[in-house]
């Protein structure tokens, strides 16, 4: 909803009897003026059209497109679950959560390990020598915000930091914090993991609290309610950042596995009562836990339920009906997965590679781009990336193509503000990116071709 004017009418009707609500849309394509213009030439509410509205059980008033049965529909995960204590029932996982917030990516964040390390290291200095200022001048209730040294080129301040500042807080560098995380899809990236550092981590220190259990677990990432950009899904094994598919969109994370946060105690987050539900509902007691993981991540994937429920996925976290064959979807599923998570071991498409005559060989990337009829990647002055297949560009995660977020991710970028430089170029590996763009090729048409393949299966034939 974007921008309204709300009119409260205060009356002496009978408590008991319901509030009437009525509402009136303007052409969501109108500019200010003509918005204006409508105001003035109505002039009263008595002139306006209005539609009344019928609340639904859940007290939505825009109910355009949302669909009754979505609700009858298994829940994947509740607030409710995730706050209960012990077992959790009527949901799939038992606790899920948004993904690494740092609230200052061009220095949390950089592709360069030892660029990563120099950047926090001077942060976290400046900050630290901050706490001993604010402790020093002994006027607690001076005006945070004021004392504070503001420097673009040495720290990024956000309302977090300051608290942590003003109780006393002091950081610590320590090399273990920096992990692999992916910051976009396909794209992976240092991050200096840190609750100090970040703004929030949330769940993620009982998700992959060590770097070992990067090899077992796995979180099932998808688009946050609420999101403008179309519903899209996108399995990890790492710590994953809450702009997954980019900014002004959240990514809520749903793992196989949790553990306490030195990577003992490892709980499987399926619910003990989902399991009971499957295995009643298909009378198949060979169904396991993996397996309900990867049928949900392949039933978030199935077109004509993102296409049916997109209006309740911009309201609500996926609520999941049974499918007519529950193997197919469990092993379409883990075969996402397998490509998804592991897309650097895949093989790489043979795309012609076309060089530019009379130039030297450079496998530097700056800033590739697609060509107008999307059928090349121009990689460098150097370098042409030609007969890119059509169908690899329908694998689409939010706007982009998975190829799109690769071209888009891997250039080079200099942070304004605090003239921080990302460079993605490597250095032991000077054809990574070229071969990056030729396995997610491949990843991307294996992925087509695996949803097409669920589609011929129609999951509304079976009542939930």
């Amino acid at each position: 909803v974007g921008v309204s004017i709300n009119l409260f009418v205060k009356t002496k009707r009978n408590p008991s009897e319901k509030a009437r609500i009525f509402y009136h849309r303007t052409d969501e394509r109108w500019n200010k003026k003509q918005k204006f213009d409508f105001l003035k030439e109505r002039q009263h509410i008595g002139n306006i059209a209005w539609q009344t509205i019928q609340p639904d059980v859940r007290h939505t008033w825009l109910t355009e497109g949302l669909h009754a049965e979505f609700e009858d529909f298994i829940p994947i995960g509740t607030k409710e679950a995730k706050a209960a204590k012990g077992a959790a029932t009527g949901v799939i996982f038992k606790t899920h959560s948004l993904g690494v917030s740092t609230n200052r990516d061009a220095w949390a964040y950089n592709f360069n390990r030892n660029e990563l390390t120099q950047n926090m290291s001077l942060m976290i200095e400046t900050y630290n020598a901050e706490v001993d200022r604010w402790n020093r001048q002994g006027n607690q209730a001076e005006n945070l915000d004021d004392f504070v040294a503001y420097d673009d080129k040495k720290i990024k301040w956000s309302s977090t930091l300051k608290r942590k500042l003003k109780s006393g807080q002091i950081a610590e560098f320590a090399e273990s914090k920096i992990r692999q995380s992916l910051y976009r899809p396909f794209t992976k990236s240092n991050l200096y993991f840190d609750r100090m550092m970040n703004d929030r981590v949330l769940v993620f220190p009982f998700i992959f609290p060590t770097p070992e259990t990067e090899t077992e677990n796995r979180v099932i990432c998808m688009t946050d309610k609420g999101s403008e950009k179309p519903f899209m899904t996108l399995m990890s094994h790492q710590l994953t950042d809450l702009h997954v598919v980019g900014p002004g969109c959240g990514t809520q994370c749903f793992p196989f596995y949790t553990y306490n946060e030195d990577g003992t105690n490892r709980h499987e987050n399926i619910t003990d009562w989902a399991l009971a539900q499957y295995r009643a509902h298909y009378r198949d007691d060979a169904i396991g836990k993996w397996d309900i993981f990867h049928y949900v991540y392949a039933l978030l994937h199935y077109p004509d339920y993102r296409e049916r429920y997109q209006a309740n996925l911009k309201r609500d976290l996926p609520h999941l009906p049974y499918t007519p064959n529950f193997w197919e979807f469990a092993k379409a599923g883990q075969r996402l997965g397998e490509i998804h998570v592991n897309y650097e071991a895949v093989n790489e498409y043979p795309l012609r590679l076309v060089e530019t005559p009379n130039t030297p060989l450079n496998w530097r990337v700056e800033k590739m781009k697609l060509s107008k009829d999307e059928t090349q990647v121009i990689y460098n002055e150097f370098l042409l990336l030609d007969e890119i297949p059509a169908k690899a560009l329908k694998y689409k995660l939010g706007n982009r193509s998975a190829l799109g977020w690769v071209i888009d991710q891997y250039r080079v970028k200099t942070d304004n503000r605090s003239g921080i430089i990302n460079d993605p170029n490597r250095e032991d590996d000077p054809q990574y990116i070229l071969k990056l763009i030729k396995k997610v090729v491949n990843v991307s048409l294996e992925t087509v071709e695996l949803v097409e393949r669920l589609s011929r299966f129609n999951i509304f034939l079976e009542k939930s």
